[in-house]
C-alpha cells in the first residue's frame, strides 16, 4: 500500500472515529462507527503485507479463509447478544481489558488485545442495526446522553460536552501528524491498533446507563478477575518461573528478587493494572455500609497488596499512593492531604539523599531509574530540536536512535508521556495533550467537593470518586511508563465519568427521595 493512499485512509478512520464520538445517536454516527472499524484493520494488513506473519497466511489462503469466516461470525453472533442483552457489552469490553494474545507484526512480537477488539466490533454493529441503546435496567440510573451536546446538569454543560472534543482533536492530530513522521508505519500503527479502535470503545461506553446493578456487577467482575491474577501470579513466584517474557525471565537471573507478571507481558503493566483495581476497591470500601460486603473487600484488597508486591513496580506504587491520596482528598479533607504528601515527598527525598552514604550524582540517578533519565533528557533535545511540530507520531524511536547518536542503545522507548508527546508532535501536541488530560479531570471532579445538605452521596458519586482516584493513578503511573494512549483503560475511565457526570441534576434530584433501591453511604463533608 503505498504512502499517499496509507496516509488518506489514516486520515479517513481518524475522522470517522472522531465523528463516532462527537455526532449524537443515530445513522450518521453509526455509519462512522462502521467505517472507522473497517479501515483500521485493512490499513494493518496494508501496512504489514510484506511482513512474515502476513506473508504466511497469504501462502495458507484456507487458514486465512476459515479464520475471517469464523472471526465474522463470532462477531455477528455477539453483536445479537448486545443487541438483546445490552448490560453485558460493558462487562465484556471491562473484562476483556487484561487479555492480549501474541502475534507477529512488523517482524517483531506485538501481544494484541484481540479479543477486545471483536467485542468493539460486535459492538459497532449492535449499534449499526439497532440504532441506539436500550434501557440496562429498572432501578437507580443515569439517563444515557444522546450525544455531548444532551448532557444536562451543571457538570454536562460544560466539561462533558468538552471531553470528547478534546479526544476528537487528539486522534485526528496525531493520525495527522504521522504524515512527516520519520516512521510512519510505527505512526500509523499507534493510531490503527489504538486510538480508533480505542475511541469506538469510548463511545460505546459512554452511552451506557451505568444503573446500580451494572457498577455492582463491574466492581465484582474487576475485582474477582484481579484476585485470579494474583493467584496465578503467586504461583510464578513461588515456582520461580514464569510463563512468558524473556527479558524479564532473563532479568530475575541477575536480581536477588523475582518478578512476576501473571498474565500480563510486563511485570509493570501488570503492576499497573493491580494498583487501579486496588483503587477502585478501596474507593469502595470507604464508603459501604454493610458489613459483608466491606469485610469481602477487604480481604480482596489484602491479596491484592500481596501480588503487587510481587511485581517489584516501583511507578505502580507510586501511582497506587497518588490514587489514595485522591480518595483521601475527597473522603476527608484535601487540604490535610495536601499537607501529608508534601510531608511524605520531602521525607522520602531526604532518605534518598541522606541514606546509603552516596551522593546523588546524574549517573547514579539514571542507573536507579533504570536508564529513563537518558531517555528523558534525550527526549527534551528531541524536543528543543523540533519545539513547534516534532518529530511526527510514532517516531520517538528512530529519532532518539538517529539524532542522539544512541544506535546501540538498549531502550529508546520513552517511558514518560509527556516526554514522548513533545518528542513526537511537539507544542501543538503538547497543548491538546495536556488539554484533554484538563478536561477530564474537570469532568471527573466537578461537584465531588460539593457539600449537601445532608452529606449523603449516592453510589453514583461514590463511582464518580472511584474513577477520578483510579483515572489520577493511572496518569501518575503514565509519567513513569508512558502508555496513555495505548492503554484501553484510559478510554474506559474517560467515558465512564463522562456518562457519571452527565446527569447530576437526575441524580441530585432522586437523592431528595429516594427509593428502596437507591444507596447511600453517610459520611463527613471535606474540609
Amino acid at each position: 500500500m503505498s504512502d499517499l493512499l496509507s496516509g488518506a485512509g489514516l486520515l479517513i478512520a481518524a475522522v470517522a472515529a472522531a465523528a463516532a464520538i462527537l455526532l449524537p445517536a443515530g445513522r450518521p454516527r453509526s455509519v462512522a462507527m462502521l467505517a472507522a472499524l473497517v479501515l483500521f484493520p485493512v490499513l494493518i494488513l496494508g501496512d504489514q503485507w510484506h511482513s512474515h506473519r502476513i506473508v504466511e497466511l497469504r501462502h495458507h489462503e484456507a487458514r486465512a479463509a476459515i479464520g475471517i469466516v469464523v472471526g465474522v461470525l463470532l462477531v455477528a453472533l455477539l453483536a445479537y447478544i448486545f443487541r438483546r442483552w445490552p448490560v453485558l457489552l460493558p462487562l465484556a469490553i471491562i473484562g476483556l481489558l487484561p487479555f492480549r494474545i501474541p502475534l507477529e507484526s512488523g517482524g517483531e512480537s506485538a501481544n494484541l488485545l484481540i479479543p477486545l477488539y471483536v467485542v468493539i466490533a460486535a459492538g459497532v454493529l449492535s449499534e449499526l442495526i439497532s440504532g441506539g441503546w436500550r434501557g440496562l435496567g429498572t432501578r437507580e440510573r443515569i439517563p444515557r446522553s444522546q450525544g455531548p451536546e444532551t448532557a444536562t446538569g451543571p457538570a454536562g454543560r460544560g466539561p462533558v460536552v468538552w471531553l470528547p472534543r478534546a479526544l476528537a482533536a487528539f486522534v485526528v492530530l496525531y493520525s495527522l501528524q504521522t504524515f512527516y513522521s520519520e516512521d510512519f508505519s510505527k505512526g500509523l500503527q499507534e493510531v490503527c491498533f489504538f486510538l480508533v479502535p480505542f475511541t469506538l470503545a469510548f463511545g460505546l461506553l459512554r452511552d451506557v446507563e451505568w444503573d446500580r446493578r451494572l457498577l455492582v456487577w463491574t466492581l465484582g467482575l474487576v475485582a474477582v478477575e484481579a484476585v485470579a491474577f494474583v493467584l496465578i501470579g503467586s504461583v510464578e513466584y513461588a515456582s520461580r518461573s514464569l510463563f512468558w517474557n524473556h527479558a524479564v525471565i532473563r532479568s530475575n537471573e541477575f536480581h536477588t528478587y523475582f518478578r512476576v507478571n501473571s498474565i500480563f507481558w510486563d511485570p509493570n503493566i501488570y503492576g499497573r493494572y493491580l494498583a487501579l483495581v486496588l483503587v477502585v476497591v478501596t474507593a469502595t470500601v470507604l464508603w459501604v455500609k454493610q458489613r459483608r460486603p466491606f469485610w469481602l473487600l477487604s480481604g480482596a484488597i489484602l491479596v491484592l497488596w500481596l501480588g503487587l508486591a510481587q511485581t517489584f513496580s516501583q511507578s505502580s506504587f507510586v501511582a497506587l499512593l497518588a490514587g489514595l491520596a485522591m480518595l483521601a482528598a475527597i473522603r476527608w479533607s484535601w487540604r490535610w492531604t495536601l499537607a501529608v504528601a508534601v510531608v511524605g515527598i520531602v521525607g522520602g527525598a531526604l532518605v534518598v539523599l541522606l541514606v546509603g552514604g552516596k551522593s546523588i550524582t546524574p549517573d547514579r540517578l539514571n542507573v536507579d531509574i533504570s536508564g529513563r533519565g537518558n531517555l528523558i533528557s534525550g527526549g527534551a533535545e528531541l524536543f528543543s530540536e523540533r519545539p513547534v511540530w516534532g518529530y511526527g507520531s510514532g517516531s520517538f524511536q528512530h529519532a532518539y536512535s538517529a539524532h542522539r547518536e544512541k544506535k546501540n542503545a538498549p531502550v529508546t522507548i520513552s517511558h514518560t508521556e509527556p516526554v514522548t508527546v513533545a518528542a513526537e508532535q511537539g507544542l501543538i501536541g503538547l497543548v491538546v495533550y495536556v488539554g484533554l488530560i484538563v478536561v477530564a479531570l474537570w469532568t471527573m471532579g466537578a461537584g465531588l467537593w460539593a457539600r449537601g445538605p445532608d452529606r449523603r452521596p449516592t453510589l453514583f458519586g461514590v463511582a464518580r470518586a472511584a474513577v477520578l482516584a483510579t483515572f489520577v493513578a493511572l496518569l501518575v503511573h503514565t509519567m513513569a511508563y508512558a502508555g496513555f494512549f495505548q492503554d484501553p483503560i484510559t478510554y474506559v475511565l474517560l467515558a465512564v465519568g463522562a456518562s457519571l457526570a452527565a446527569a447530576p441534576a437526575v441524580a441530585a434530584g432522586r437523592t431528595a427521595a429516594p427509593g428502596p433501591d437507591a444507596t447511600t453511604a453517610t459520611v463527613p463533608g471535606p474540609a
